[in-house]
């Protein structure tokens, strides 16, 4: 199978390592011939670490390097049977490059972006043929992360939804199927677990250090919310926050956060620029070790991230399954929420958030249909 990704940054550099080590043969297209040197060079490090763990052998790392080809015009591009686009996160931009790109392939060769929120039915729009056009979203880094979201647009025909299942399924990776909203599954649902902890800080009941103590202490996340967001980078995750919340039509459950945006505005972009919620030029601050404040902290957070998970459920945004899968496939959480709302009750749940909206009589607490119905019904997720 001939694939072709656009972009050779780290997602696009990625993407074209997990298809070339399928056995594909993989076109990894940029302008930009620096970045092309550089992403060869970068596959070279990784291969040779993936040697050195045992993980492939020297046969299998030639083979992988022989498969892909760095090019520099996008009419190499003619033969692929399958192209991603993996560029910047800019609609308009994106667009144009598929517009282009039509012009080029067959008619049977498959259009997919790696859009992490953006409208995939947008993009198809920009295409004469749309029906063939799909989202394809991978997770940073691709050869690491397991799950991969597979998003159909209005536009596209059943037929392709089929066909890209089978590959990525072929590829190894785990699929998750949603609807095309913003944030599809894992930006949609994740954000309560970065605006929940925000705003348990700025009503000042805990640190940044206690808060992400908590969540790993209590709910076994591996790295708290204060340290994901500088890790990921604050002019990333923010700017993925403010689309969502844009794109819900100014949802309250979808909110930005003052205290993240003055990070943005004053560069503190996190672990990349030196300084975030935390300052790594000194020793990061201690957490106040308190077993009872770690579980209310927990509570909060994980009722609000439930209850997101139980809404993407309600509205058909994917199935119960692929919730879940997504969640822990694609951010290493440690449970599904919807497995993790069977286990602590869904009784609970509903009182949990019954407890908060009563308290500060926002919508972004109220409770999910869902949960209410199941609750009356004595219903779980899981049986």
């Amino acid at each position: 199978m001939n694939v072709s990704v656009i972009g050779s940054g780290t997602m696009g550099s990625g993407i074209a390592q997990v298809a070339a080590t399928s056995g594909c043969e993989v076109k990894l297209f940029d302008l930009n011939q620096e970045a092309l040197s550089k992403s060869k060079n970068d596959l070279e490090v990784s291969l040779a670490k993936l040697v050195e763990k045992g993980k492939i052998d020297s046969a299998d790392k030639i083979r992988i390097q022989n498969s892909i080809s760095y090019v520099s015009s996008m009419k190499e591009l003619a033969d692929s049977d399958l192209v991603i686009e993996a560029i910047v996160e800019n609609l308009e931009v994106k667009r144009k490059v598929f517009s282009e790109l039509e012009e080029l392939v067959s008619r049977n060769t498959i259009l997919a972006s790696n859009t992490s929120s953006l409208s995939v039915a947008s993009i198809a729009a920009s295409c004469k043929i749309p029906d063939r056009v799909i989202g394809i979203h991978f997770f940073n880094p691709a050869p690491l992360m397991q799950l991969v979201e597979v998003i159909p647009a209005v536009q596209t025909s059943n037929e392709v939804v089929e066909k890209v299942v089978k590959i990525i399924s072929d590829w190894k990776k785990v699929v998750a199927v949603a609807k095309d909203t913003p944030g599809f599954i894992v930006n949609r649902v994740a954000r309560s677990f970065y605006s929940e902890s925000i705003r348990i800080y700025e009503e000042g009941m805990a640190d940044f250090a206690t808060i992400d103590w908590a969540l790993k202490t209590i709910g076994g996340f591996r790295m708290g919310p204060f340290e994901l967001m500088d890790f990921i980078g604050h002019d990333v995750n923010y700017t993925v926050t403010e689309t969502v919340f844009t794109a819900f039509y100014f949802d309250p459950k979808f909110k930005p956060s003052f205290t993240q945006k003055r990070l943005v505005e004053a560069g503190f972009l996190g672990r990349k620029s030196g300084k975030g919620f935390y300052d790594y030029s000194k020793e990061l601050q201690k957490p106040i070790e308190d077993n009872v404040l770690a579980k209310a902290i927990f509570e909060r957070v994980i009722v609000m991230l439930i209850n997101e998970a139980a809404d993407t459920l309600f509205l058909n945004i994917a199935s119960a399954n692929d919730i879940d899968n997504a969640m822990t496939k694609g951010v290493n959480y440690p449970k599904g929420l919807l497995a993790w709302a069977d286990e602590l009750g869904i009784n609970w749940c509903v009182e949990k958030l019954d407890a908060l909206y009563n308290e500060y009589h926002e919508d972004r607490y109220r409770c999910s249909p869902i949960l209410r119905r199941m609750a009356i019904e004595n219903e779980r997720f899981f049986n």
